[in-house]
């Protein structure tokens, strides 16, 4: 198939193209089990195999995909005849950054594949959570298990050939309840770094056990909590809603094609301007934010994205400063047109489709936060005098280019006078966004950084779901508004 790819690329250069790639899926398993009361709700298993093609003709783009592997031919025809009827129309032909064109392999580190486990082992272990679960107070509790093995090989007419081999894990736990008034309630974990390996021996540990126990306790407390105060104080955010955080108002914000508005009609846009890159204060001096997609452990990492560029760690936010973004190879060219100065050196390596039937576009990696140098949790607490600690996403809503969100959270606890003294339910907070992350005030140290997973990152038209990671710290913001 790989040599077959090779000269149909080479034969639509021939007929004009300037440029030609594929990706072709010999294969993409996924199966997933939901345990919901102790009863297996689900057990599905979905396999499937393709080829994309696309084509870039007088600085148009054409793309065209097939399950089928019966007629290759027949993909890069039409991409070819998709590339021509679109060059009639371009107004600003497509240009891509230069880049090397390697020959590599990538695997994601994995010590037990998944798909290897047998299912009653599977179904075992989501008996246990559940049994860790079944405690006085939980209504409901839910147990998931996700798996994904893919096969992606890349080739394009640079003479680029890429074979990538992704296992991913990915688990929740979730108990919910009901309080006095009626009012549902919930407490759920998902998995994150459990170490460097991405298979099945993430989740086969006693982490998760006691995970289990943790979440129990916190529900029953937030059953009987008094109701978050309307007021303003410090809040301190947990990496469980702290990923959120990021996620929302830094990795979408900086997403360059929502930037130059390409998602306006469907996710949104971006309050930043590509006149902000090098001097808008994004956050105060204590925050430092980077898309790292060469962590080992994350979905994040994918060891090269579908344009055949090489994962890289690059600095989006420096001490505050805006200075990087998510991009790939045509928006950095475009973008560097329109402001008239290069902003951007090359690709950041971040274009990736969710599947051989979609077109590669702008998407986070790992999004993260460097830990800083204000301690432990603990520390952060004790030098509070007015606070919240906030855990869990339980709702959001984000303006539509970022400006401005409000979180719901699953769990607080008030902090008066550097101690913590109360838990409290149906806790918020809300804020603008540039404002929000100049009044961080502390950020935690390497005790306080996790790695969150995200399973359901959503965005383009037709929709792609995404997989990626947040490495992020505990950090406390001053001046917010809570309980609104």
């Amino acid at each position: 198939m790989i040599e077959e790819i090779r000269r149909l690329i080479e034969r639509t250069r021939t007929r004009g193209a300037a440029y030609v790639d594929a990706r072709w899926y010999p294969r993409e398993e996924t199966q997933s089990l939901v345990m919901w009361n102790g009863n297996l709700k689900e057990n599905s298993y979905a396999r499937e195999s393709g080829l994309g093609v696309r084509v870039l003709y007088r600085g148009a783009w054409g793309f065209a995909a097939s399950s089928s592997a019966g007629d290759p031919g027949g993909v890069f025809d039409k991409a070819l005849a998709n590339a021509r009827a679109a060059a009639v129309r371009v107004s600003s032909p497509v240009r891509l950054a230069d880049r090397e064109a390697v020959q590599a392999r990538f695997s994601s580190p994995c010590s037990v594949d998944p798909f290897t486990v047998a299912l009653g082992d599977k179904v075992g272990f989501l008996k246990r959570m559940d049994s860790r679960m079944d405690k006085e107070g939980v209504a409901q509790r839910i147990g998931r298990l996700t798996f994904v093995r893919k096969q992606i090989v890349f080739v394009d007419s640079d003479q680029a050939e890429i074979e990538k081999l992704i296992t991913e894990v990915f688990a929740q736990l979730e108990v919910d309840g009901n309080d006095a008034q009626g009012t549902s309630h919930e407490r759920k974990v998902r998995l994150g770094c459990r170490g460097i390996t991405r298979g099945w021996e993430s989740v086969d540990e006693p982490w998760f056990e006691r995970q289990a126990d943790r979440l129990v306790g916190e529900l029953n407390q937030v059953l009987v909590a008094d109701e978050c105060p309307k007021e303003t104080r410090s809040v301190i955010l947990l990496p469980g809603i702290m990923y959120l955080q990021t996620h929302e108002t830094i990795g979408h914000a900086l997403e360059l094609d929502r930037i130059l508005g390409y998602e306006l009609s469907f996710a949104g846009g971006s309050f930043v301007t590509l006149a902000d890159f090098g001097k808008l204060r994004y956050a105060s001096d204590r925050l430092t934010a980077r898309a790292n997609a060469t962590m080992p452990n994350s979905p994040g990492s994918f060891g090269y994205d579908d344009d055949g560029v090489a994962a890289q760690n690059t600095l989006l936010i420096d001490r505050g400063i805006l200075v990087g973004a998510i991009t790939g190879r045509q928006m950095v060219m475009e973008a560097n047109t329109k402001a008239g100065r290069g902003i951007f050196a090359g690709s950041g390596g971040c274009n990736r489709a969710t599947a051989f039937y979609r077109v590669p576009i702008e998407r986070m990696t790992n999004i993260n936060i460097d830990p800083g140098s204000d301690g432990t949790l603990a520390d952060i607490v004790k030098n509070t005098e007015k606070g919240i600690v906030l855990d869990g996403d339980r709702s959001w809503s984000i303006g539509s280019n970022r400006e401005q969100f409000h979180f719901g959270c699953e769990i607080g606890w008030l902090v008066d006078d550097g101690e913590i003294t109360r838990v409290v339910k149906n806790a918020t907070y809300k804020g603008d966004t540039i404002r929000f992350w100049n009044s961080l005030s502390a950020v935690g140290d390497d005790s306080t950084w996790e790695l969150a997973y995200v399973d359901n990152c959503g965005k383009g038209q037709p929709n792609q779901i995404m997989q990626l990671g947040h490495a992020v710290p505990v950090c406390r913001f001053d001046d917010v508004t809570i309980g609104e």
